[in-house]
């Protein structure tokens, strides 16, 4: 029965998609500029930007990949691929729709008029990248909606079924995700319209991602056996280093243009992580324990959590504070969970929910309308409130609507097939019991 559902899905899709040009309008958004020049030095900036963001899905597989047990490596790395597969499909046929198409309501984008892509193509911009054709913007936006739900396997790694994994990813990119995307980043969007920053995903990736992870890591219960010795740090190593270089198209190419906002993000990313990561080393051996290579790629990546968020809008001296500050926290948020007994396997809700949270937060504080003029206003810092008060705001709001969201639709998906692997299965490893294959 399986079988013949997974052909006629690749029938309609196929036939579907063949016809899309006679089938579907192209009335555009609002949000869509028709008539522009584009600036060849913003095309190829974000071009480059794109692959780097690309970049970080591979990192995350790696990064996952060497922290868990020698039996589940592969599927935790394949975990994160599948992710550029399916997200990417699902992207082209409405899911940029949904997140960006014509406003409803401030909380979703109509997907109609960009079914296939229809209306984004290369002679018209987005609003808020008018120098790049809309379908570059796009082909950017993707990459952030593949790289979301790769980062919340870590928080369920070793026990979740691999049709289940699956089945998940596509229903939080399209009711969890999207609405996050829109809320945010379309002009109509009703964060945007309230005034909340989120330069390059602070909120929509890394709070979502780390809420989600939170519920599944709740819903699926403990694995079985719940040490966790890194079966190869050298992946880990491996894995920081891609993310660090792929944050850099991340941050720098949420500018949407090679300009003055773009090199400042560029900067604050590096800082942020680079003292996040020795923060993260020197709390080590404060608490008693050897300085690890782990323990200090995991800083870098806290770091760079915590300053996307705020990336183009505060200063470099605050970039620094931002990341010691996500660092610390987020530190020893991982050693409470651990105390309390949360099996978040990979520490995804401590490092890139908290992370995320600290960041906007301070965002709100630090945020510098004389850096961006941009903003509406800037941070509690300086002397303004109702800035910190919105992000205060959202921050719950978006909590409570990725974690109960999440929980939601794992107990929907784990109706339809299962999401935690049996015993046995858990017991031989997700490399053979879900792929039959072996590391080494």
């Amino acid at each position: 029965m399986r079988k013949k559902i997974l052909i006629l899905i690749l029938v309609v899709v196929g036939l579907v998609s063949l016809f899309s040009n006679c089938l579907f309008s192209e009335e555009a958004s609002k949000a869509v500029v028709s008539g522009v020049e584009f600036n060849a030095a913003d095309v190829a900036w974000m071009l480059v930007a794109s692959v780097l963001v690309f970049l970080m899905t591979p990192g995350v597989g790696f990064f996952y990949g060497g922290m868990v047990n020698s039996r589940n490596i592969i599927s935790t790395i394949f975990q994160s691929f599948i992710a550029m597969v399916v997200i990417t499909v699902l992207w082209f046929i409405f899911g940029f729709g949904l997140a960006f198409g014509p406003d409803i309501g401030g909380i979703i984008g109509n997907p109609i008029p960009h079914l296939f892509m229809q209306g984004v193509g290369t002679t018209s911009s987005w609003v808020g990248a008018p120098t790049i054709p809309i379908l570059l913007f796009a082909l950017f936006q993707l990459k952030f909606a593949i790289l979301t739900p790769a980062l919340i396997s870590g928080g369920i790694a070793e026990r979740i079924r691999f049709w289940g994994y699956l089945l998940f990813i596509l229903v939080f990119s399209i009711f969890i995700y999207s609405p996050l995307a829109h809320a945010a980043w379309h002009p109509e969007g009703i964060l945007a319209e309230a005034g909340v920053l989120d330069f390059a995903g602070g909120t929509v990736v890394h709070m979502s991602s780390g809420w989600a992870a939170l519920a599944g890591a709740i819903f699926l219960k403990k694995r079985r056996d719940t040490t966790l010795t890194a079966a190869k740090v050298p992946y880990v190593i491996l894995g920081a280093s891609l993310l660090w270089i792929g944050w850099f198209g991340f941050n720098a190419g949420s500018s949407f243009a090679a300009n003055e906002l773009g090199v400042l993000a560029f900067a604050n990313t590096t800082a942020a992580s680079a003292i996040a990561a020795l923060t993260w080393g020197f709390l080590e051996k404060i608490n008693g324990k050897k300085l690890t290579s782990v323990g200090v790629c995991i800083g870098a990546v806290v770091g760079l959590v915590g300053i996307t968020p705020g990336a183009g809008y505060v200063s470099l001296g605050h970039s620094l504070f931002i990341g010691l500050i996500t660092s610390a926290i987020s530190f020893y948020m991982v050693k409470l969970f651990h105390k309390k007994g949360v099996d978040d396997t990979l520490d995804v809700f401590p490092c890139h929910g908290v992370g995320g949270m600290v960041g906007m937060l301070l965002t709100g504080i630090f945020a510098d309308k004389a850096i961006n003029e941009s903003i509406p206003g800037s941070g509690l810092f300086f002397g303004e409130t109702d800035l910190f008060i919105h992000h205060f705001v959202a921050m719950i709001a978006v909590s409570v609507f990725a974690f109960f969201g999440t929980l939601f639709l794992l107990y929907i998906v784990n109706k339809i097939t299962p999401l935690r692997v049996a015993p046995e299965k858990e017991e031989l490893g997700l490399d053979i019991s879900q792929h039959g294959e072996k590391s080494f």
